[in-house]
């Protein structure tokens, strides 16, 4: 986990997962509402949330905006073991390659299936990295808007390659880079790489949006690992 959780927030987190291997679902199975899950789990909404964030966290479950929550993968898999041991084996360069396999072609779906309510998520996660404070709440922000992308292609198995690579990436990245300043610089090289894919999707040109993030995804490489 990524955070210490209450003992109400262990319990219910524990409480979730028997729910889900009872209910026998299988990766990409969609698990019921809140509603639903407050009434058969038995928990507040706000301690049933913390829970499903934290299976996320941990790559159990994924979320896509307007259809629901999914099984990752089996609620039993430790997947945070699974992550430190693709980190152990995983070097940047790898990562890059993995990355430049999959996003620019997840970015062109986009361009090709996005609809008004996924390019305006685009562009609010675009704007929020840019207004970010510190290196922390832009790598959040950044997360949101290459995760706004893949929800974008509205292909479920495309998101959730990119949240396994997601996981991944991040687990390797904190590992290796070392920030030279508490916030972005107002020239920050990947704002105007996020606004050029941004403006390409809503523009409908998927050559565009696929040569866009594989360029920011090059460039980034090469400003935190010394690679293009």
């Amino acid at each position: 986990m990524t955070h210490r959780e209450t003992s109400e927030e262990q319990d219910a987190i524990a409480r979730l997962r028997c729910f889900i291997d009872a209910g026998s679902y299988a990766p990409g199975d969609r698990l019921p509402s809140e509603r639903e899950m407050i009434a058969k789990v038995g928990l507040r909404r706000i301690t049933l949330r913390k829970a499903l964030d934290a299976l996320e966290r941990d790559g159990a479950i994924w979320r896509h905006v307007g259809k629901g929550t999914f099984v990752a993968q089996p609620s039993n898999t430790d997947s945070v073991g699974v992550i430190a041991t693709l980190k152990q084996k995983m070097t940047p360069v790898r990562m890059v390659q993995a990355r430049l396999c999959i996003e620019p072609s997840v970015a062109r779906e986009a361009a090709i299936h996005a609809s008004r309510e996924a390019i305006a998520r685009i562009n609010f996660a675009k704007d929020s990295a840019k207004a970010a404070t510190n290196w922390a709440d832009y790598e959040a922000q950044d997360d949101a808007f290459h995760r706004a992308v893949a929800e974008a292609s509205d292909n479920t198995l495309l998101l959730l390659l990119f949240d396994q690579l997601n996981h991944v990436r991040r687990a390797v990245a904190d590992n290796e880079v070392v920030r030279g300043s508490n916030r972005p610089p107002c020239e920050h090289s990947s704002f105007a790489e996020h606004e050029s894919i941004a403006q390409a999707i809503e523009a409908r040109d998927p050559a565009a949006a696929q040569k866009a993030m594989r360029a920011h995804i090059g460039s980034v490489s090469e400003r935190l690992f010394g690679q293009d």
